[in-house]
């Protein structure tokens, strides 16, 4: 059962590479079996269950003697459950709310249940934020990745359901702060705040960063 479980949030990490950090896309081959999972920090049977989860669900093609493909019909694994919420005209202001309500609390809960690995992955996504800002670079997709590890790491379907609604705010947010250069300094001071909360496992100052962090972004890009 265990077993079964990390499989499960393998497949959810390869997932997360395909459709938000756009490591691989539509028609590309994964890497070979002992280099990914390596990386995963994974046995190569977990990576084959998580390999076959994801085929069964069309997300990646296996080929016999040639490797593991990502599907090119990548439309089949996008958030269908939420399309009516990502379509619908909601501000900014409502957005941010939103993340107000139920981030902080995914904080608190990741910093409590997160794995080892899944706290470096977090803080290494805020290091690829800062990366991206001082080379004057588009970060969108890092932020998304970094929220979604959070979400992710507490293990909580329910939340990781909601993330389509933050890569909303987040895609606005990264539009308002373009000409605010307090505010896209603040994300890193912000940034820093929650990752240094979460790697010394103090939920309750995660939760109170990523409320500040938040609560901060809303007043900078005056949609209070």
């Amino acid at each position: 059962m265990q077993e079964k479980r990390l499989s499960d949030r393998v497949a959810d990490e390869i997932l997360t590479m395909i459709t938000i950090e756009k490591r691989f896309t539509p028609g590309d081959q994964l890497p070979n079996e002992n280099d990914l999972s390596q990386e995963l920090g994974i046995s190569r049977t977990t990576l084959r269950e998580a390999i076959r989860i994801l085929a069964a669900h069309g997300v990646l093609e296996i080929r016999r003697g040639k490797g593991t493909f990502v599907r090119q019909e990548a439309e089949l694994y996008n958030a269908k459950d939420l399309n009516p919420l990502l379509s619908a005209k909601v501000d900014a202001k409502d957005l941010f709310e939103i993340r107000l309500i139920f981030e902080p609390e995914a904080a608190y809960l990741a910093t409590l249940r997160a794995t080892d690995r899944e706290i470096e992955r977090i803080v290494a996504l805020s290091r690829q934020i800062e990366e991206k800002i001082a080379a004057g670079e588009d970060r969108t997709e890092v932020e998304q990745a970094f929220h979604n590890a959070i979400a992710k790491a507490t293990h909580n379907e329910f939340i990781n359901q909601l993330m389509p609604v933050v890569y909303q705010a987040i895609d606005k947010g990264v539009i308002l702060s373009q000409e605010k250069e307090e505010a896209v300094r603040d994300t890193i001071q912000d940034h820093r705040m929650i990752t240094d909360f979460m790697a010394a496992r103090n939920a309750q100052g995660a939760q109170s960063a990523m409320k500040i962090h938040i609560l901060r972004a809303m007043a900078e890009l005056e949609i209070l």
